[in-house]
């Protein structure tokens, strides 16, 4: 184990004696090594966040965008979990009746997104704000009996399903460490050290994750940490990016990366991941929205068309952008227009 991303401390003795990993506080030591590589990267990663953030500033309507983007994220999000939910499952007008345990993963997921950026309008991003993003993902859900919103107060580990404690492949630190490790996380967070924001980022993520002070939710959590400190350092005006697609699509790589840190403190390998994952889910979002606009523009001049009947099928077209997938019984309803039209 490198001692430049922590160690492992002994816990209890005789048969029962386990080893927990305790992260080196940010920011790491040596420094991080920026090689041309990697600067290069930076530079990219940078641009393609900018680019995003200038096309979200000047779209009309960006918040609907918004509306799909967090609700896709969240879904991703969670499938990296083993959440078994589809983008159908989340559109279907009759979500609250039709409710199952998968779906209410996701759900939670965007109502701790939209909670939390609310709250990063009168607090810092802090360990409370995580606290109570964590305590709506678990509510009602699998997982609810496992402290929602308060740090664990107990071992947790990483292993397959039904794995014991002596069989983990990552024991996170005990109890007492988690809490000063997340002190020092929230210090850092909030603390200006010269690093660029996005290899920052990148590091807060790995070290959240690390200390998983969470039982249950620290993935869905630690990647929602990303959406929000770019918020918080102001890259990003509105949650526009999904990088859990990214991340979904090169999973394997995504946890053997993290744990390359770990064993060899190679941080420089998971910061170029990290950049690369930016850059392409950047790209990938505003390719989104240009596709969208199209048709919408598309759309509209297809109705502009219609004569009378453009009034009516207007007044579909904006609720349908909003609410891809509908009833029509309710649509009618809500429209108040004849089932027949």
């Amino acid at each position: 184990m490198h001692r430049r991303a922590g160690y492992y401390k002994t816990n209890l003795t005789g048969e029962a004696a386990y080893k927990s990993f305790v992260p080196t506080p940010l920011p790491p030591h040596p420094a991080i090594e920026i090689d041309d590589d990697m600067l290069a990267q930076l530079i990219h990663a940078n641009n393609a966040l900018s680019s995003l953030e200038s096309i979200a500033k000047r779209i009309p309507d960006m918040d609907l965008f918004v509306s799909m983007y967090v609700r896709k994220e969240a879904l991703l999000s969670s499938q990296i979990e083993g959440t078994q939910a589809t983008l159908e499952d989340i559109f279907d007008p009759m979500i609250e009746k039709n409710i199952n345990r998968d779906v209410a993963d996701v759900v939670n997921y965007i109502k701790a997104t939209e909670h939390s950026i609310e709250r990063l309008k009168s607090l810092p991003l802090c360990n409370r704000l995580i606290k109570e993003a964590h305590a709506i993902l678990m509510t009602g859900v699998r997982g609810q009996e496992k402290n929602p919103g308060e740090f664990r107060r107990s071992q947790n580990w990483i292993g397959s399903p039904d794995s014991s404690l002596k069989e983990a492949r990552f024991i996170p630190p005990n109890t007492d460490d988690m809490i000063e490790a997340m002190s020092e996380l929230e210090r850092y967070m909030n603390e200006d050290n010269g690093l660029d924001t996005l290899m920052r980022t990148a590091l807060i993520h790995y070290q959240f994750e690390t200390i998983h002070p969470f039982l249950d939710g620290n993935g869905r959590i630690g990647r929602l940490l990303v959406t929000l400190f770019l918020m918080d350092k102001k890259l990003l005006s509105t949650p526009a990016l999904y990088i859990s697609y990214f991340l979904k699509k090169n999973r394997i790589e995504y946890y053997d990366r993290l744990s390359e840190v770990r064993h060899k403190g190679n941080y420089e390998q998971w910061i170029r991941f990290f950049l690369l994952a930016i850059a392409e889910s950047a790209k990938d979002a505003i390719h989104t929205i240009d596709n969208l606009t199209a048709l919408r523009n598309k759309n509209l001049t297809i109705i502009e068309k219609m004569g009378r009947a453009s009034q009516t099928a207007m007044q579909v077209f904006w609720y349908l952008e909003k609410n891809p997938m509908i009833d029509i019984g309710t649509t009618a309803e809500k429209l108040g227009i004849s089932f027949n039209t």
